[in-house]
């Protein structure tokens, strides 16, 4: 497998940001660099990678806090799904009720939607809508992990109880979630990895 995934918790609300890295081409993208940029950027050149994305599973300031310091080093695509743009450019004024360091993000470039395929080299994540969380939070998902932001944790699910957030919409997220073959990685937002069989088997929040 020529894929290395890097998680780096960042923060105050100790968020997990993700460096994908395709080991053959070179190139990675960053899912949810939600503060600490330099030390996002130190990883970057550490990995010897080439970024050539920013992907968002959600617009929440503490996964997008790092944004404006990694696009000042490097100029690549951010993709987020449209229903979040409103949560995107309201983030700063969040930010210091969280204790987050706020430094304005450029708009996004790339709307996400149901049923895209995102690619690193030549790894394909297909992305899910699954609001709940977000009214624009995705996953992406390829044949070994479910990059699922704030949808599912270990022995817990996302808030429903910020402004945006839909209780329903998390349920039917969270069951179509729980179509996905149980041997698949869980990366979250915040918190261990897990798998979707383990979940299946003892989170009490998916009755």
């Amino acid at each position: 497998m020529t894929l290395q995934i890097g998680v780096h918790t960042v923060g105050p609300l100790q968020e997990n940001c993700y460096l994908l890295h395709d080991l053959a081409s070179g190139g990675a993208v960053l899912v949810d660099p939600g503060d600490e940029p330099q030390r996002l950027l130190v990883a970057i050149e550490r990995a010897g990678a080439r970024l050539e994305a920013i992907w968002l599973t959600h617009a929440h300031v503490d996964h997008i806090g790092g944004i404006a310091g990694i696009r000042r080093i490097w100029e690549v695509p951010i993709h987020l799904h449209p229903a979040d743009r409103q949560l995107y450019d309201r983030a700063g004024t969040i930010a210091p009720m969280f204790g987050i360091a706020w430094d304005e993000p450029p708009p996004p470039d790339v709307a996400l939607a149901e049923g895209d395929t995102v690619r690193l080299g030549v790894h394909q994540f297909a992305v899910w809508h699954l609001p709940g969380h977000a009214p624009g939070h995705v996953a992406f998902i390829n044949e070994t992990h479910f990059v699922g932001g704030d949808l599912l944790f270990a022995g817990s699910i996302g808030r429903t109880d910020l402004p945006g957030c839909d209780p329903a919409a998390m349920e039917r997220s969270l069951a179509r979630v729980l179509t996905l073959d149980d041997r698949l990685h869980v990366l979250p937002g915040h918190g261990p990895a897990t798998t979707i069989g383990r979940e299946r088997a003892t989170n009490p929040f998916l009755g």
